[in-house]
């Protein structure tokens, strides 16, 4: 099967790239058939030099004769303005929804840091719920504390003054 493919070229960090047709089993940076056209990336979108040539009778020709363009390439041949390639390939937008998902190991690891952070929450809330409840038993007791406060010095007076009570009684009956 023939590919209408991109062949990298250029430095190391400064690509540049070839756009070939070669069989599909072949090499990338390999054996190929023909050029096509080039493809500089490292050129600003906005310069006076284009940054893809094509040829395009051969690309229509290649085509003609069954090469099928990758995804790249049919990009760059559908944004062509060439009257010989308009029409000659559709390019669509893939669309791969589950790329951006996780993995199946980094799902159960997040899974597992849900339920440790779901685990200290509720260990948190549980430990404010106790303090809420020894702070009441503490105020409780404290209340409990000073409510006895109250009624014990009371009740020791009242004996004292009683027998105060008492002993000028008692004095009056030994004159008496």
């Amino acid at each position: 099967m023939l590919k209408i493919r991109l062949a990298r070229g250029g430095a190391k960090k400064r690509p540049y790239y070839y756009i070939v047709v070669a069989d599909s089993h072949a090499p990338r940076d390999g054996k190929f058939i023909e050029r096509v056209g080039s493809y500089n990336p490292m050129l600003p979108k906005d310069s006076a030099q284009p940054r893809v040539t094509l040829k395009a009778e051969r690309i229509a020709e290649w085509l003609g004769k069954g090469a099928q363009p990758t995804d790249r390439v049919a990009r760059f041949i559908s944004q062509s303005q060439d009257e010989v390639l308009v029409g000659k390939v559709t390019w669509t937008q893939s669309n791969n929804p589950n790329k951006g998902t996780p993995g199946k190991k980094a799902q159960e690891r997040a899974a597992e840091r849900a339920q440790r952070e779901a685990d200290r929450l509720e260990a948190e809330a549980a430990a404010k719920v106790e303090a809420a409840e020894a702070a009441a038993r503490a105020k409780e007791e404290a209340a409990a504390a000073a409510e006895a406060a109250k009624n014990a010095p009371a009740a020791e007076e009242a004996p004292v003054e009683a027998a105060a009570e008492e002993a000028p009684a008692a004095e009056e009956n030994a004159e008496g």
